[in-house]
């Protein structure tokens, strides 16, 4: 159970802190910065473009509503920076969520972490990491199967992905920087190769800059599509669906707080750094897309990534672009990997989720059967294949979850204004506010549009509630004996 003086424990000097709990503050600014980065950089900005070149139609557009979910990101930002200075706790959004809502709030979110978001996330990665190294190494695609047993098929993707969950796990339970360096060698390495398609692309690429002054068909010289200002405030929305899964995974810092030196200066400027370059990043690879083909072209095409290559070079680059998503789909694993764990630790520090995944492991001081634990689920969903169906029912929850979470602020400021806030969230109370009124106009109209998953995954998320009961309730008994 956690400490009911709660004032005197965030008054607390951070390396009394770190003692009792065991960790170690071995996260520097860059680590922080190539964790987010690496989480939000997955296979998304391989496969989106198509989905929103469709409902905006001109290369403004489509490149401008990347550059705004990068500025409605870093509202969401400027809000989490400031209640990551406050509490520098494991755990992060758990933690906030835990203090202005109270217990169960912040265990129902922890349960949708560990259950479908994370879970889901590690799986669905896992798989299309292997799927895309099957692609450069036939022997290794899902052609091939394993085993087939009444109606269970394993094939060596299946294997693949759950030997790369395995060797995750690992790396991470050994130690902090074992982990870290995992995870860093591969985002440097995503990084790497998407530059290079950038810049030989814009030198060398057969591509063409008038596609950047080119519509569709509907395109016009006034709003540049044939939409009015209603419709193209509605086309920008369904874009921003999109968009928003793309930039997702900027949470991450966070949860790793109770490991990050130096808190409340590193975590809000990794934050805020790791979703800029994010953003140039994306912007860039849009650009390069645009410059490969017209957009219309562009809404032709669900993976872009290999189209857009195969105009710019030859049909030959599809093997080296499957090998980089395939690096960036096991970095963004990875990254989920070491982040995701340590809710679950701050969970079971509370008395709310299994004990043994609130203990730090006494060598490597880590939280090893919270990773261990995350590992066998990720892999049970990845032997499932239900991990997308599950996603796409609990993403209106997750992006209700952001809402409450800069909710927290507010709440915050109310409930403890005498604590202490090494960074104030820029832009207050209206940069926080308006993130607030656009994360529930898009979970309202989520809930309006597709009722059925709506409701799917509020009762994912309820399920845990007796779990919570249980675990409260033991808990306490252990306590008072």
């Amino acid at each position: 159970m956690r400490e009911p003086n709660l004032v005197s424990k965030a008054a607390a000097p951070i390396d009394m802190v770190d003692d009792r709990l065991g960790l170690v503050r071995g996260l520097s600014l860059l680590d922080c910065v190539l964790l987010l980065v690496g989480g939000i950089i997955g296979s998304s900005i391989f496969l989106t473009a198509k989905d929103i070149a469709g409902v905006l139609p001109h290369p403004i557009l489509f490149l401008g509503v990347w550059g705004l979910g990068a500025v409605i990101s870093l509202f969401a930002c400027f809000a989490f920076a400031e209640l990551g200075g406050m509490f520098p706790d494991s755990g992060g959004q758990y933690v906030y969520m835990r203090e202005a809502y109270g217990d169960l709030v912040a265990f129902l979110y922890g349960w949708m972490i560990f259950t479908v978001s994370n879970g889901g996330s590690i799986a669905a990665l896992s798989v299309a990491s292997a799927s895309y190294l099957g692609l450069v190494i036939p022997a290794l695609s899902a052609d091939h199967v394993v085993l087939n047993l009444a109606g269970f098929v394993l094939t060596r993707v299946h294997v693949m992905a759950l030997l790369a969950i395995a060797f995750v796990t690992w790396v991470n339970v050994i130690g902090l920087r074992e982990g870290a360096l995992l995870q860093n060698i591969a985002t440097w390495a995503k990084f790497a190769a998407m530059t290079a398609f950038i810049f030989l692309g814009f030198t060398i690429g057969k591509g063409h800059w008038s596609n950047f002054a080119t519509g569709g068909p509907a395109a016009t010289p006034g709003l540049m599509t044939g939409l009015s200002s209603g419709q193209l405030l509605s086309a920008f929305g369904v874009a921003l669906i999109a968009v928003f899964w793309a930039y997702d995974g900027w949470i991450y810092i966070t949860w790793v707080s109770g490991e990050v030196k130096d808190p409340q200066r590193n975590i809000p400027r990794g934050m805020l750094l790791g979703v800029i370059a994010v953003g140039v990043i994306y912007v860039a690879m849009n650009m390069t897309y645009v410059y490969a083909m017209p957009i219309t072209e562009i809404a032709k095409h669900e993976t872009i990534a290999h189209a857009a290559a195969t105009m710019l070079f030859s049909a030959g680059t599809a093997t080296w672009l499957s090998a980089l998503i395939a690096v960036s789909c096991f970095g963004a694993m990875a990254s989920c990997a070491l982040s995701g764990a340590r809710v679950y630790y701050a969970m079971a520090k509370d008395g709310a989720f299994f004990p043994k995944m609130g203990e730090v492991h006494p060598r490597w001081r880590t939280p090893a059967f919270s990773l261990i634990g995350q590992g066998i689920w990720a892999g049970v969903l990845t032997l499932s294949g239900r991990y997308d169906q599950l996603y796409t029912y609990v993403m209106f929850m997750m992006v209700l979850s952001y809402t409450l979470g800069v909710g927290c602020l507010f709440i915050l400021r109310w409930k403890r204004p005498e604590m202490a806030r090494p960074y104030r969230c820029t832009g207050y109370p209206w940069l926080p506010a308006l993130y607030i009124l656009i994360g529930t106009v898009w979970t309202i109209n989520t809930i309006w549009q597709r009722p059925k998953e709506a409701l799917a995954g509020t009762l994912i998320v309820l399920v845990g509630v007796p779990g919570y009961l249980y675990w409260k309730r033991t808990a306490k008994a252990t306590e008072q004996r």
